[in-house]
């Protein structure tokens, strides 16, 4: 005993090895290295291999069926009745570009990291370590998890709701009731819930391709219904209905309270993100899927909302089913059982889209070991994580019957806002480390082009080995240095500056690879930087004094150590201080609303303080390599993606920060 009580001395403790062993362990990152030769090789990281069919279509449809299935049946009414009126219109604007926020930050992460799946787990792996990463991905499950279920019940409250109520009544005459989780309403068994489930279910363990195909077939009934209220919807417009300050009836605080809601019409675009190792070439598809995605979701949310303001008061808008009664309201019957039929659709694309990516997230975490191993098997009839498939099924099946979900549908926000507020913060971290820090992010261009490449560099070099006239010859200077080896021009800072360089020459180990455009010669910053030149063309001579007197890096300057530390550290800040502003703009309104000296100096001194920080960050040198995809306007873009998640995290209800500290301490 006494010799246990002498080891638990903490002066016999060695604390800074004990520190820098939980450092590494929590800390510790994914190599991008061992993702690329696994991508080359034909299996995933976990040895395994997933069918690798899916086309840029198939994402396109796969982000909007998630999306557009319960905003433009159920969100579009529910915000135009009771906080923005006809002005859903604008909150609908408002959101998307809320979402497109986070949507180009998952775009390049999309192609930093290609071919994995996993989504804003493995870039969170890969980028800021395996704690946050298990953290992240434990809550997508959740937020998957709670998706599944609520999209069953849905259906089923729906075909409920068409069938006169017969099929509730019967369950409570035949079963009973039970208590529901939340506020102890009484519900009753929900077993055609589970039954919906379970048949998603089996369609997404069936195949991939059978889950698109089926996804594709609902998302054209669906575009056909949309295009049907379109035009029937025109012969029942009323002008009236915006007329005489109607169109804002509860003002702009109004519109920003429904943009908030609106907001949660957009989640969904990440099951593109968790698709990379089934996507024909991910690099390219998946920043292109999720902006169409997101775009074709605004167009719809708007024009539905335009014909529903239009054809009836927002004062009378249904609720439950504001489509299919607008067209009942003007006695078209046949027109709302044909909207019916598309909003079954709709709902059961959102079911597939929350169900899809849940098994490929738990087959990332258990192929990283950080779940069960036997989770990660792949059929190889058809080359899917069917146990994963099983498993996530049975779970929301079972919650879609005995849980009423009332209170829980919030907390399917929470965990995907806080992987859109990690994915914001990794893009604004790499963008500024040295290239010995990105653990690899070296060649991200397609493996076609790659090999094409290597081949084309290993011709090259046995051509020069061999041919009696090399470059050397061409060269001016000594062919030879005092060691016999060749003297070869120079690809440093002058050639790039001055002349055209060998392409052939720059190999994806040269320090200078990817800072220069292969085919012009030309610095990359300058032949892309599409935003520098109408700042050129704008401020005209100014522009480099501008730069020079803000302390902006040249051209030519590269990030090192020190810098990216400086940026590590500011992002950090950034984060806290963004999360202390939104936390006093919302639980202190009523005193900044009073007008008090000390709240509005407290706010003015948070909005200073981020300033600086992303003005420091702005001042770093980014990391010169060029990718398919960048996000645009960094360190602006990100920052205003965490302000955006952060704050619309902190409004939902204390309830969903329980549950959702709960669900934590289980994964623990």
């Amino acid at each position: 005993m006494s010799g246990l009580v002498g080891k638990l001395d903490p002066r016999r403790i060695q604390w800074g090895s004990t520190w820098n062993t939980f450092a590494s362990r929590v800390l510790r990152t994914k190599p991008v290295e061992s993702m690329l030769d696994s991508a080359i090789s034909g299996t995933s990281s976990h040895g395994t291999r997933l069918a690798r069919v899916l086309s840029t279509v198939d994402l396109v449809s796969l982000g909007v069926g998630s999306c557009v299935g319960t905003g433009m049946y159920v969100v579009s009414g529910l915000v135009a009745k009771e906080m923005a009126g006809p002005g859903v219109i604008v909150s609908f604007i408002i959101a998307a570009v809320a979402s497109i926020l986070s949507g180009v930050c998952y775009a390049e992460f999309g192609v930093r990291v290609p071919k994995t799946t996993g989504s804003a787990y493995t870039y969170s792996y890969v980028t800021v370590g395996e704690c946050v990463a298990f953290f992240i991905g434990w809550n997508l499950i959740l937020e998957y998890l709670i998706g599944t279920a609520a999209g069953a019940s849905a259906l089923s409250s729906m075909a409920d709701s068409l069938a006169n109520h017969t099929i509730s009544n019967f369950m409570i005459s035949h079963i009973g009731t039970l208590n529901g989780l939340g506020k102890g309403e009484q519900s009753y068994p929900d077993l055609l819930a589970l039954l919906i489930a379970l048949l998603v279910t089996v369609i997404v363990a069936l195949g991939v391709k059978n889950s698109v195909g089926f996804n594709n077939a609902l998302n054209v009934i669906n575009l056909i219904v949309w295009v049907f209220m379109m035009i029937a919807g025109l012969f029942f417009v009323n002008g009236e209905n915006w007329d005489e300050g109607r169109f804002l009836p509860f003002g702009w605080s109004g519109v920003m309270q429904g943009a908030a809601t609106c907001f949660y019409a957009f989640i969904g675009f990440d099951i593109i993100a968790t698709t990379g190792e089934e996507a024909k070439s991910p690099n390219t598809s998946i920043p292109y899927a999720i902006t169409a995605s997101l775009i074709t979701c605004l167009t719809a949310y708007v024009s539905v909302s335009v014909i529903l303001t239009l054809m009836v008061p927002y004062n009378e808008i249904d609720e439950d089913a504001p489509l299919m009664e607008m067209f009942a309201m003007h006695g078209c019957m046949f027109a709302k059982y044909i909207v019916a039929v598309g909003s079954i659709a709709g709902l059961t694309v959102s079911l597939l889209g929350s169900l899809f990516p849940m098994p490929r997230v738990i087959y990332a975490m258990a192929g990283d070991g950080l779940l069960f191993k036997f989770l990660a098997h792949v059929s190889s009839y058809t080359e899917t994580p069917v146990v994963a498939c099983v498993v996530s099924g049975f779970l929301a099946s079972l919650l879609s019957l005995l849980v009423s979900l009332r209170d829980l549908i919030e907390m399917m926000s929470i965990g995907t806002l806080l992987a859109y507020t990690l994915v914001s913060l990794c893009v604004l971290l790499l963008r500024y480390q040295p290239e010995g820090d990105i653990h690899g992010f070296v060649n991200f261009l397609s493996e076609e082009q790659n090999k094409k490449r290597k081949e084309g560099v290993l011709a090259e070099c046995e051509k020069d080995a061999c041919s009696p006239t090399s470059e050397a010859d061409e060269y001016g200077g000594p062919p030879t240095n005092t060691c016999g080896a060749k003297n070869l021009p120079s690809l440093g800072d002058n050639e790039m500056l001055i002349g055209k360089p060998d392409k052939n020459a720059y190999t994806a180990n040269h320090p200078n690879y990817g800072t220069v455009d292969m085919t012009t010669g030309i610095e990359a910053e300058e032949s892309e930087g599409g935003l520098s030149r109408r700042l050129k063309k704008l401020i005209g001579p100014r522009y480099y004094t501008l730069r020079i007197r803000l302390g902006l890096p040249g051209k030519m300057d590269r990030p090192t150590p020190a810098t990216g530390k400086t940026v590590t550290v500011c992002v950090l800040l950034l984060f806290i201080f963004i999360f202390a502003f939104c936390s006093f703009i919302i639980f202190g309104a009523s005193t900044i609303g009073e007008g008090r000296w000390w709240a509005l100096l407290l706010l003015i001194v948070f909005i200073i303080i981020i300033a600086l920080l992303v003005i420091i960050i702005l001042q770093q040198p980014e990391n010169p390599k060029r990718l398919p995809y960048m996000a645009p306007c960094v360190p602006f873009v990100p920052a205003s993606a965490m302000l955006v998640n952060i704050y619309l995290m902190l409004k939902l209800s204390a309830i969903t920060w329980i549950r959702f500290s709960i669900w934590c301490l289980v994964g623990k």
